[in-house]
């Protein structure tokens, strides 16, 4: 759960010269202008930064795609558009639209960048890999989405252990063209000052994984998917919304921030929202400092969990992980 940057037009957010840096523990959380720098205190994956880039991660310029990487593009977007149409949400179509994501090989940025600045005030920054978690984010608090610099092989097109530009710029930008998700993104980068100072990173991760990456959302016609880990994939789009075997329970944000996740595998469990203005409200008006202190290092519940909280939609089998997921070789039914 990370990202990346751009030079270029950065829809009028402009990058600060230098990269002050400021400790957790004394840092204020309404300053997302400077970098916030990890005390010893802070437990987080360590990530070597490669070399001549900057504290913010940033590759200097988008990636010259080759014939072959534009056309692995173009025949990834036609193969999620055999399947999404009446499964992803109606803001991710619109979104898709706007901006237009199918005209033809991997997305400028700089462009794309300029478009999404017109309607929600985002950008799309270049990145080399998964970036540390304070940098992703402080660009998200700024209104950046870092973005994979790279596109996966064709032998690695059905499954990329790690977000490529496919990902990132298929799954979640279109999102991004929604003025409510999009606040609820910044803010989520804002909750990240305050989940390193109580050392809950992997609390705050999960619920970035359990909406952002996967999450689906009660639509008029019926269940949607929104998640950029599910948009980005055919089998999990079918799978999260029409399979007897994952449970389908609606957010809790207390219950999500407790709860483990796969990383390598289809879900045991989706949560689900009524709106994105619920999903905004539920977490910026969160007290999450009490929380926080509530949490335990770890988590409380498996992925497979059903609790006499939650207000199950639909509670799953589970025969797809019970037989032992992917590498089994199992149904995804």
């Amino acid at each position: 759960m990370r990202r990346r940057p751009h030079a270029g037009k950065m829809a009028n957010r402009a990058l600060p010269s230098r990269f002050d840096k400021v400790t957790i523990a004394t840092m204020s959380e309404t300053d997302f202008a400077r970098l916030p720098d990890l005390g010893s205190h802070v437990f987080t994956a360590p990530l070597k930064r490669p070399a001549g880039l900057g504290e913010d991660w940033i590759e200097p310029a988008q990636h010259s795609y080759t014939a072959d990487e534009h056309a692995i593009w173009d025949e990834l977007f036609a193969r999620q558009m055999e399947v999404l149409p009446d499964r992803a949400a109606s803001a991710f179509l619109n979104g898709l639209d706007r901006l237009d994501l199918g005209r033809g090989g991997v997305p400028d940025f700089a462009r794309l960048s300029e478009e999404l600045g017109a309607l929600t005030g985002w950008s799309v920054v270049p990145v080399p890999m998964l970036i540390p978690d304070h940098v992703f984010f402080w660009h998200l608090a700024n209104r950046r989405f870092p973005a994979g610099n790279f596109i996966r092989t064709r032998e690695t097109f059905d499954y990329i252990q790690e977000p490529d530009v496919f990902h990132d710029v298929f799954g979640h930008v279109p999102m991004l063209a929604d003025p409510t998700y999009a606040d609820y993104m910044q803010e989520y980068g804002r909750a990240g000052w305050k989940a390193m100072r109580y050392n809950r990173l992997k609390a705050l991760g999960a619920l970035y994984w359990y909406t952002v990456e996967f999450g689906l959302i009660q639509e008029a016609d019926g269940l949607r998917a929104y998640g950029a880990g599910i948009l980005s994939g055919p089998t999990e789009a079918v799978f999260c919304l029409e399979a007897e075997s994952p449970n389908r329970i609606m957010l809790n944000v207390d219950r999500v921030m407790r709860t483990d996740y796969v990383i390598d595998d289809l879900q045991p469990t989706y949560f689900v929202i009524e709106s994105f203005a619920e999903l905004f409200h539920d977490t910026v008006d969160r007290d999450f400092d009490r929380l926080y202190r509530s949490l335990s290092p770890g988590f409380t519940y498996a992925n497979t969990a059903v609790i006499d909280v939650d207000d199950v939609l639909h509670r799953g089998s589970l025969e797809y992980f019970l037989r032992g997921g992917r590498g089994s070789g199992a149904a995804p039914v």
